[in-house]
């Protein structure tokens, strides 16, 4: 069965936006995910490992067995800081290496039509990596800050935010800097639509992540007691290193990192929108190539 292509340069309505992001991940999802697996996967799996270590050990630093009675645990400590450390780098590296996965495969989708080259993605995603680390920070440092000057700058900054990977993944001759700077006016040509589609789409993104959160959360409150209301302090330290309580946390983990998929699919649909728009570059190649007689 032949897959039907998705035309990404071109402009899209909203509706458009959200049909071509999901028809291509859906069209595209086995060797999409194979990609991602073969490529980001021992980051993945470093991630997953060191957050089920830290959710073990960070149960362990305080004991309160004994009513009004908390004692620190040094050794405890220490192993849970190094946890923490391992997990958030290797956090970082499993969404840089997705992110970077998942464009790059987009990008030889488009110039291949229809067709992916596995090592020319893996290379261009580790070449890339140390760009894609200081543009993630940047990202950060924009979001981090917008959120602490109020609601509305982080609804506007999360537009250019979107997109800015995919600057810098598809227009090529730009720089970190570049890409961060041309984000905010690319988005400011249809921003409306941009925004809309965005919103949107981190709605789905974040109500799969609740529905997948629910059978933690209704364990945890089972187990403490809270359901009942009879909430025992020395059955809340236990419970902080649930083997099972562990095993769905990590659960939740893994879905939330392929999830983000959705989230960077949907930035690059939207980046094309906006620079179809400016540029025209896919209208006029398709212009280019009609009357093209196949010798």
């Amino acid at each position: 069965m032949i897959k039907p292509y998705i035309e990404f340069r071109k402009q899209s309505d909203f509706s458009g936006i959200l049909t071509d992001t999901f028809g291509f991940i859906r069209n595209e999802f086995k060797p999409l995910m194979k990609m991602i697996i073969n490529i980001a996967g021992p980051a993945i799996l470093v991630y997953l490992l060191s957050l089920a270590v830290y959710n073990y050990v960070a149960g362990d630093i305080f004991d309160i067995g004994a009513f009004g009675d908390t004692s620190l645990n040094s050794g405890s400590l220490v192993l849970s800081l190094l946890a923490f450390f391992v997990y958030f780098i290797s956090a970082i590296a499993t969404y840089i290496l997705l992110g970077g996965t998942v464009l790059f495969y987009i990008k030889s989708y488009i110039e291949n039509k229809g067709i992916t080259d596995y090592d020319e993605i893996k290379r261009n995603t580790y070449r890339f990596i140390g760009s894609f680390f200081g543009l993630g920070i940047l990202k950060g440092i924009t979001l981090m800050f917008a959120i602490m000057l109020c609601v509305l700058p982080v609804l506007y900054a999360m537009v250019p935010m979107a997109i800015v990977f995919s600057l810098f993944v598809f227009e090529s001759r730009n720089s970190v800097i570049d890409a961060y700077s041309k984000s905010f006016n690319l988005v400011n040509v249809d921003f409306w639509t941009a925004w809309g589609s965005y919103i949107v789409l981190f709605i789905i993104y974040y109500i799969i992540i609740v529905v997948f959160a629910l059978p933690s959360s209704i364990y945890a409150m089972i187990s403490t007691g809270i359901f009942t209301g009879e909430v025992d302090p020395a059955n809340i330290e236990s419970f902080s290193r649930d083997p099972f309580l562990i095993a769905l946390s990590v659960i939740q983990a893994f879905i939330q990192v392929f999830l983000n998929v959705i989230l960077v699919v949907g930035g690059a649909v939207i980046y094309f929108h906006l620079h179809e728009k400016t540029n025209f570059t896919g209208t006029y190649e398709r212009i280019g190539e009609i009357g093209k007689i196949e010798e």
